[in-house]
Protein backbone atom coordinates (compact mmCIF):
# COMPACT_ATOMS: atom_id res chain seq x y z
CA UNK A 1 0.00 0.00 0.00
CA UNK A 2 3.13 2.37 1.01
CA UNK A 3 4.60 1.63 -2.53
CA UNK A 4 1.15 2.90 -4.35
CA UNK A 5 0.75 6.10 -2.42
CA UNK A 6 4.16 6.75 -3.00
CA UNK A 7 3.60 6.29 -6.57
CA UNK A 8 0.51 8.64 -6.63
CA UNK A 9 0.46 12.73 -6.59
CA UNK A 10 -1.06 14.11 -3.67
CA UNK A 11 -4.49 15.89 -4.20
CA UNK A 12 -5.40 13.69 -7.59
CA UNK A 13 -7.93 11.52 -7.82
CA UNK A 14 -6.33 8.27 -7.35
CA UNK A 15 -4.38 9.39 -4.53
CA UNK A 16 -7.41 10.74 -2.24
CA UNK A 17 -9.19 7.04 -2.85
CA UNK A 18 -5.97 5.30 -2.12
CA UNK A 19 -5.66 7.53 1.12
CA UNK A 20 -9.28 6.32 2.47
CA UNK A 21 -8.61 2.54 2.08
CA UNK A 22 -8.15 1.00 4.91
CA UNK A 23 -4.62 -1.12 4.35
CA UNK A 24 -5.34 -3.83 6.67
CA UNK A 25 -8.79 -4.91 4.26
CA UNK A 26 -7.29 -4.75 0.88
CA UNK A 27 -8.07 -8.05 -0.62
CA UNK A 28 -6.03 -11.19 -1.03
CA UNK A 29 -6.65 -12.04 -4.46
CA UNK A 30 -8.41 -10.40 -6.73
CA UNK A 31 -10.10 -11.95 -10.06
CA UNK A 32 -10.64 -9.86 -13.12
CA UNK A 33 -13.05 -10.85 -16.46
CA UNK A 34 -11.40 -8.46 -18.99
CA UNK A 35 -14.42 -8.33 -20.96
CA UNK A 36 -15.12 -5.41 -23.96
CA UNK A 37 -12.47 -5.57 -26.45
CA UNK A 38 -14.35 -6.03 -29.33
CA UNK A 39 -17.12 -3.46 -27.98
CA UNK A 40 -14.43 -1.30 -27.99
CA UNK A 41 -13.08 -1.65 -31.14
CA UNK A 42 -17.13 -1.89 -33.02
CA UNK A 43 -17.38 1.41 -31.38
CA UNK A 44 -14.66 2.84 -33.38
CA UNK A 45 -14.90 1.00 -36.54
CA UNK A 46 -11.44 -1.10 -35.71
CA UNK A 47 -10.62 -4.25 -36.29
CA UNK A 48 -11.31 -6.69 -33.11
CA UNK A 49 -7.89 -7.70 -32.61
CA UNK A 50 -7.19 -3.52 -31.95
CA UNK A 51 -9.55 -3.60 -28.91
CA UNK A 52 -7.56 -6.73 -27.79
CA UNK A 53 -4.38 -4.76 -28.08
CA UNK A 54 -5.76 -1.81 -26.66
CA UNK A 55 -6.33 -3.96 -23.77
CA UNK A 56 -2.61 -4.88 -22.82
CA UNK A 57 -1.93 -1.31 -20.95
CA UNK A 58 -4.65 -2.19 -18.67
CA UNK A 59 -3.53 -5.57 -17.93
CA UNK A 60 0.34 -3.82 -17.03
CA UNK A 61 -1.95 -1.57 -14.99
CA UNK A 62 -3.78 -3.69 -12.82
CA UNK A 63 -0.62 -5.84 -12.65
CA UNK A 64 1.46 -3.04 -11.58
CA UNK A 65 -0.61 -1.47 -9.22
CA UNK A 66 -1.87 -4.78 -8.01
CA UNK A 67 1.91 -5.57 -6.80
CA UNK A 68 2.14 -1.93 -4.98
CA UNK A 69 -0.93 -2.70 -2.77
CA UNK A 70 0.43 -5.98 -1.50
CA UNK A 71 -1.90 -8.50 -3.54
CA UNK A 72 -1.04 -11.71 -2.68
CA UNK A 73 -3.01 -12.73 -6.33
CA UNK A 74 -4.34 -10.95 -9.00
CA UNK A 75 -5.99 -13.58 -11.70
CA UNK A 76 -7.24 -12.57 -15.27
CA UNK A 77 -9.14 -14.24 -17.54
CA UNK A 78 -7.41 -13.89 -20.50
CA UNK A 79 -8.55 -16.76 -23.11
CA UNK A 80 -11.29 -19.25 -22.33
CA UNK A 81 -11.28 -22.70 -23.67
CA UNK A 82 -14.80 -21.45 -25.92
CA UNK A 83 -12.93 -18.72 -27.29
CA UNK A 84 -11.37 -21.49 -29.88
CA UNK A 85 -14.75 -20.90 -31.25
CA UNK A 86 -14.13 -16.99 -32.68
CA UNK A 87 -12.64 -16.52 -36.12
CA UNK A 88 -8.95 -18.13 -36.96
CA UNK A 89 -7.60 -14.87 -37.42
CA UNK A 90 -8.43 -13.49 -34.80
CA UNK A 91 -7.56 -16.14 -32.13
CA UNK A 92 -4.05 -16.39 -33.87
CA UNK A 93 -3.53 -12.51 -33.35
CA UNK A 94 -4.26 -13.32 -29.57
CA UNK A 95 -1.51 -15.25 -29.89
CA UNK A 96 0.61 -13.50 -31.53
CA UNK A 97 -0.66 -10.84 -28.68
CA UNK A 98 0.34 -12.79 -25.79
CA UNK A 99 3.79 -13.10 -27.03
CA UNK A 100 4.20 -9.38 -27.31
CA UNK A 101 3.16 -8.51 -23.91
CA UNK A 102 5.21 -11.29 -22.10
CA UNK A 103 8.82 -10.19 -23.94
CA UNK A 104 7.49 -6.74 -23.36
CA UNK A 105 6.36 -7.13 -19.72
CA UNK A 106 8.92 -9.48 -18.52
CA UNK A 107 11.24 -6.64 -17.36
CA UNK A 108 7.93 -4.95 -15.26
CA UNK A 109 7.46 -8.26 -13.93
CA UNK A 110 10.63 -8.49 -12.33
CA UNK A 111 11.32 -4.73 -10.74
CA UNK A 112 8.00 -5.28 -9.53
CA UNK A 113 8.59 -8.35 -7.79
CA UNK A 114 6.05 -10.55 -9.72
CA UNK A 115 5.55 -13.85 -10.31
CA UNK A 116 3.72 -14.79 -13.29
CA UNK A 117 1.86 -18.22 -13.67
CA UNK A 118 -0.22 -19.43 -16.85
CA UNK A 119 -3.36 -21.89 -15.45
CA UNK A 120 -5.25 -23.55 -17.59
CA UNK A 121 -4.79 -26.39 -20.32
CA UNK A 122 -1.65 -25.06 -21.69
CA UNK A 123 -1.05 -28.39 -22.96
CA UNK A 124 -3.34 -27.51 -26.33
CA UNK A 125 -1.81 -23.97 -27.19
CA UNK A 126 0.42 -23.64 -29.72
CA UNK A 127 3.97 -24.80 -29.36
CA UNK A 128 5.36 -20.84 -29.53
CA UNK A 129 3.39 -20.01 -27.08
CA UNK A 130 4.02 -22.41 -24.68
CA UNK A 131 7.66 -21.91 -25.08
CA UNK A 132 7.24 -18.24 -24.14
CA UNK A 133 5.02 -18.63 -21.46
CA UNK A 134 7.13 -21.28 -20.06
CA UNK A 135 10.38 -18.52 -20.38
CA UNK A 136 8.21 -16.30 -18.56
CA UNK A 137 7.39 -18.45 -15.69
CA UNK A 138 10.93 -20.22 -15.04
CA UNK A 139 12.35 -15.91 -15.23
CA UNK A 140 9.67 -15.11 -12.33
CA UNK A 141 9.60 -17.86 -10.74
CA UNK A 142 11.73 -16.79 -7.53
CA UNK A 143 10.10 -13.61 -7.32
CA UNK A 144 8.15 -13.26 -3.90
CA UNK A 145 5.47 -10.67 -4.68
CA UNK A 146 2.55 -10.46 -5.98
CA UNK A 147 1.76 -13.73 -8.58
CA UNK A 148 -0.14 -12.89 -11.47
CA UNK A 149 -2.50 -15.54 -12.75
CA UNK A 150 -2.96 -16.16 -16.67
CA UNK A 151 -5.55 -18.04 -17.17
CA UNK A 152 -5.43 -19.18 -20.82
CA UNK A 153 -7.36 -22.02 -22.47
CA UNK A 154 -9.27 -21.80 -19.20
CA UNK A 155 -12.59 -22.89 -18.38
CA UNK A 156 -14.04 -23.25 -14.38
CA UNK A 157 -15.96 -26.99 -15.36
CA UNK A 158 -12.70 -28.24 -17.31
CA UNK A 159 -10.80 -26.92 -13.74
CA UNK A 160 -13.14 -29.45 -12.26
CA UNK A 161 -12.76 -32.02 -14.68
CA UNK A 162 -8.80 -32.10 -14.34
CA UNK A 163 -8.54 -31.85 -10.46
CA UNK A 164 -11.86 -34.75 -10.13
CA UNK A 165 -9.13 -36.85 -12.75
CA UNK A 166 -5.61 -35.66 -11.25
CA UNK A 167 -7.93 -37.17 -7.97
CA UNK A 168 -8.22 -40.93 -9.64
CA UNK A 169 -4.61 -40.95 -11.15
CA UNK A 170 -3.57 -40.50 -7.89
CA UNK A 171 -5.38 -42.81 -6.23
CA UNK A 172 -4.64 -45.64 -8.78
CA UNK A 173 -1.16 -44.90 -8.67
CA UNK A 174 -0.95 -44.98 -4.65
CA UNK A 175 -3.17 -48.29 -5.21
CA UNK A 176 -6.24 -46.80 -2.95
CA UNK A 177 -9.03 -46.13 -5.12
CA UNK A 178 -11.10 -48.28 -3.68
CA UNK A 179 -10.75 -45.81 -0.26
CA UNK A 180 -10.98 -42.58 -2.34
CA UNK A 181 -12.54 -40.03 -0.52
CA UNK A 182 -13.34 -37.13 -2.19
CA UNK A 183 -13.72 -33.86 0.06
CA UNK A 184 -13.85 -29.99 -0.30
CA UNK A 185 -10.25 -30.04 0.56
CA UNK A 186 -9.54 -33.13 -1.98
CA UNK A 187 -10.59 -31.25 -4.90
CA UNK A 188 -9.01 -27.56 -3.40
CA UNK A 189 -5.62 -29.19 -3.44
CA UNK A 190 -5.85 -30.41 -7.08
CA UNK A 191 -6.90 -27.25 -8.78
CA UNK A 192 -4.88 -24.69 -10.78
CA UNK A 193 -4.91 -22.73 -8.30
CA UNK A 194 -3.89 -24.63 -5.10
CA UNK A 195 -1.91 -23.08 -2.26
CA UNK A 196 -3.96 -20.24 -3.30
CA UNK A 197 -6.62 -18.02 -1.11
CA UNK A 198 -9.45 -17.56 -3.01
CA UNK A 199 -10.33 -14.63 -4.59
CA UNK A 200 -12.13 -12.11 -2.22
CA UNK A 201 -13.06 -9.41 -4.94
CA UNK A 202 -14.52 -10.35 -8.81
CA UNK A 203 -14.49 -7.45 -11.03
CA UNK A 204 -15.99 -7.89 -14.61
CA UNK A 205 -15.95 -5.10 -17.32
CA UNK A 206 -18.86 -3.84 -19.77
CA UNK A 207 -21.78 -4.52 -17.62
CA UNK A 208 -22.23 -8.08 -18.32
CA UNK A 209 -24.34 -9.80 -15.26
CA UNK A 210 -22.45 -13.39 -15.71
CA UNK A 211 -19.51 -15.26 -14.43
CA UNK A 212 -18.46 -17.24 -17.91
CA UNK A 213 -17.25 -20.19 -16.33
CA UNK A 214 -14.70 -18.69 -14.86
CA UNK A 215 -13.37 -19.70 -11.36
CA UNK A 216 -16.26 -21.60 -10.20
CA UNK A 217 -14.89 -23.35 -7.28
CA UNK A 218 -12.98 -20.45 -6.13
CA UNK A 219 -15.66 -17.23 -6.05
CA UNK A 220 -18.14 -19.22 -3.98
CA UNK A 221 -18.02 -16.36 -1.72
CA UNK A 222 -16.49 -13.68 -3.71
CA UNK A 223 -17.81 -10.05 -3.43
CA UNK A 224 -18.61 -9.32 -7.31
CA UNK A 225 -18.16 -5.44 -8.57
CA UNK A 226 -19.87 -5.28 -12.01
CA UNK A 227 -18.42 -2.12 -14.05
CA UNK A 228 -20.05 -0.64 -17.73
CA UNK A 229 -16.31 0.62 -18.40
CA UNK A 230 -15.27 -1.90 -21.54
CA UNK A 231 -11.62 -3.09 -20.58
CA UNK A 232 -9.60 -1.01 -23.30
CA UNK A 233 -10.93 2.28 -20.71
CA UNK A 234 -10.44 0.21 -17.56
CA UNK A 235 -8.10 2.71 -15.09
CA UNK A 236 -6.60 2.60 -12.19
CA UNK A 237 -9.08 4.47 -10.71
CA UNK A 238 -11.89 2.43 -11.13
CA UNK A 239 -9.53 -0.47 -9.76
CA UNK A 240 -9.18 1.90 -6.34
CA UNK A 241 -12.87 2.42 -6.76
CA UNK A 242 -13.80 -1.39 -6.59
CA UNK A 243 -11.69 -2.14 -3.86
CA UNK A 244 -13.11 1.11 -1.97
CA UNK A 245 -16.82 -0.50 -2.88
CA UNK A 246 -15.33 -3.84 -1.48
CA UNK A 247 -14.57 -2.56 2.05
CA UNK A 248 -18.07 -1.00 2.54
CA UNK A 249 -19.36 -4.34 2.13
CA UNK A 250 -20.17 -7.25 5.21
CA UNK A 251 -18.98 -10.32 4.33
CA UNK A 252 -20.48 -13.02 6.53
CA UNK A 253 -19.45 -16.43 4.48
CA UNK A 254 -23.36 -17.72 5.60
CA UNK A 255 -23.38 -16.23 9.25
CA UNK A 256 -24.10 -12.98 11.08
CA UNK A 257 -22.36 -10.09 11.59
CA UNK A 258 -20.98 -8.94 15.16
CA UNK A 259 -23.73 -6.16 15.13
CA UNK A 260 -26.88 -8.64 14.64
CA UNK A 261 -29.01 -8.34 17.28
CA UNK A 262 -28.83 -10.72 19.97
CA UNK A 263 -31.60 -13.56 19.58
CA UNK A 264 -34.60 -13.53 21.86
CA UNK A 265 -34.62 -16.04 24.50
CA UNK A 266 -37.53 -18.40 24.41
CA UNK A 267 -38.72 -21.13 26.08
CA UNK A 268 -38.54 -24.75 25.16
CA UNK A 269 -41.81 -25.21 26.27
CA UNK A 270 -43.05 -22.14 23.89
CA UNK A 271 -41.24 -23.31 21.00
CA UNK A 272 -42.99 -26.65 21.14
CA UNK A 273 -46.66 -25.00 20.98
CA UNK A 274 -45.73 -22.93 18.10
CA UNK A 275 -44.11 -26.08 16.67
CA UNK A 276 -47.25 -28.00 17.13
CA UNK A 277 -49.11 -25.19 14.90
CA UNK A 278 -46.96 -25.23 11.90
CA UNK A 279 -48.90 -26.45 8.93
CA UNK A 280 -47.81 -30.11 7.96
CA UNK A 281 -48.06 -29.15 4.10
Amino acid sequence: MKELLQALTPGERDWQIATRLDPKRIPAHIAIIMDGNGRWARQRNYPRILGHKAGVDPVRMVAETGAQLGLEALTLYAFSVENWKRPRHEVEGLWRLLRFYLRRELPNLMRNDIQLVAVGRLESLPGPVQDELQAVMDKTALNRGMRLNLAINYGGRTELVDAMNALLDNARLEGNLDSLEITEEAIATHLYTAGLKDPDLLIRTSGEMRISNFLLWQIAYAELYVTETLWPDFTRTELLEAISNYQNRERRFGGLTLTSPAPVETSPLLLEEEALELPLA
